[in-house]
């Protein structure tokens, strides 16, 4: 009988620069994620219904939702809100910050202040916790 494949974890990533979500997207495929893009806010709420992602990294400045919305619409609804949510923003206001922790992102990361593997890195230990 042939061993099961362990099931690769889907992180849904949404960003609007395609350079930065086509970069991430390489990384977390070199890893061993399977990644979704959207490039909005409202598509990318629809792709959480889609696709049930096992971690959203979610950009606060967005074409139609913003991130902040985004983030409200997921941790609303008992489907999605246990998804772990990674804010990836360039806002590091204190106040931004606050927001979105309040609103219940698992974490907050400013995009200038962390390299691609330091994300890689805080995702891999998010969802590792899920097994």
């Amino acid at each position: 009988m042939a061993e099961e494949k362990p099931k690769r974890k889907k992180i849904l990533i949404i960003e609007d620069d395609s350079f930065l979500s086509g970069m991430y997207a390489s990384r977390f495929n070199l890893e061993g994620f399977e990644v979704f893009i959207a490039e909005d806010g409202e598509k990318g709420f629809n792709m959480i219904q889609e696709k049930n992602p096992d971690l959203i990294l979610l950009d606060v400045i967005l074409p139609r939702w913003d991130g902040f919305e985004v983030l409200q619409k997921i941790k609303k609804d008992p489907s999605y809100r246990n998804i772990p949510v990674l804010l990836l923003t360039n806002l590091g206001q204190e106040e931004d910050i606050k927001r979105g922790k309040a609103l219940g992102a698992d974490d907050y990361l400013v995009k200038v202040h962390h390299t691609p593997d330091e994300v890689v890195s805080k995702v891999r230990s998010f969802v590792s916790r899920g097994n």
